[in-house]
């Protein structure tokens, strides 16, 4: 062995227990969690659900962190430009992880850019209407909707994000022509649809069920092949007429490429032992959310379902543009 060789091989060795030990240490102090859109949105409730119950395990607070604008891509940008030492981590959906690509095609990331840690939370997507809309159930709507094309209103958190996704898969499956009006997160398209501004919503149950409880405003249908527990007067697609609507969705933890193994290993255990916990398993009941199976919590599982749905949206958003 000649001693460039042999600096070399130490030098890797001296990284490698450095490594090692950064990873034992992990974590030393609060960890980042990116939101990709504005507080009170689905990925919000459920990012600080999972995020309290992740701090308690990890001896450190996983502190929320909000970052708005572009339907999530943004705040990813951001986190994919984060140090890869655990401490920055992004929460996302299947608009923001995977449809993005397609939506944005000049993304400064690619789903390379980050190493998945855990799935935390399956979700329903739904479309709720201002209250005092003239059609009172789905096929009414539809039929409302041919005959006033271009006319009616539907807010979702940004073009790319999951709830973009439900009116797409909606507005497609129904075969009807309105305008799709993007926010800045889910929380002011609802505000605005209580308020009548516009006509309604697609949102999760996360973030709308309690608004449709509350009689804030109106649900049409759940993109689901079961009513939720939490909101059984509210009819499925199947049931109301327009089985080929599916809105099951996803949120998963992301950190940045290159994050090491251990650090990720670390931190997918406190995310499961998160959505395990009482507190959170109660969150979620309320908002109509499911937490992953338990052969569903490995990164690879996260991994594999980014790379499915990256291709299910390319052909979404591609077909009747």
């Amino acid at each position: 062995m000649n001693s460039s060789t042999a600096k070399l091989a130490v030098m890797l060795v001296a990284l490698s227990l450095a490594t090692a030990a950064h990873a034992q240490d992990f974590p030393k102090h609060p960890i980042s969690m990116i939101v990709p859109f504005a507080a009170g949105g689905t990925s919000d409730v459920i990012a600080r659900a999972v995020a309290e119950e992740m701090g308690k395990a990890l001896g450190q607070p996983v502190v929320i962190e909000n970052v708005a604008g572009a339907g999530g891509s943004t705040a990813l940008a951001r986190a994919a430009r984060a140090e890869a030492d655990g401490y920055t981590i992004a929460i996302g959906n299947a608009g923001t992880s995977a449809a993005t690509y397609t939506i944005y095609p000049k993304l400064p990331f690619t789903p390379d850019s980050f190493a998945p840690i855990a799935m935390v939370a399956k979700t329903f997507g739904i479309v709720a209407l201002r209250k005092d809309f003239p059609a009172r159930n789905l096929q009414e709507f539809i039929a409302y909707a041919k005959n006033n094309p271009g006319k009616i209103n539907l807010g979702h958190a940004g073009i790319g994000s999951s709830n973009f996704l439900i009116c797409k898969s909606f507005v497609q499956a129904a075969g009807i022509d309105v305008t799709l009006v993007g926010y800045r997160g889910a929380a002011p398209a609802l505000t605005d649809a209580i308020g009548g501004q516009i006509d309604g919503v697609c949102d999760a149950a996360a973030s709308v069920s309690q608004a449709i409880d509350d009689k804030l405003v109106r649900g049409l249908v759940v993109g689901s092949t079961v009513r939720l527990a939490t909101l059984p007067d509210l009819p499925t697609s199947v049931e109301a007429g327009l089985p080929e609507f599916e809105a099951q969705g996803w949120n998963g933890l992301f950190a940045p490429k290159g994050t090491p193994a251990a650090i990720i290993e670390k931190l997918n255990v406190a995310a499961r032992t998160a959505v395990e916990s009482e507190p959170v398993k109660k969150r979620f009941h309320d908002l109509s959310t499911v937490a992953p199976d338990a052969n569903e919590h490995a990164p690879d599982v996260l991994g594999k379902l980014v790379t499915r749905d990256v291709e299910k949206y390319r052909k979404l958003l591609e077909e009747k543009k």
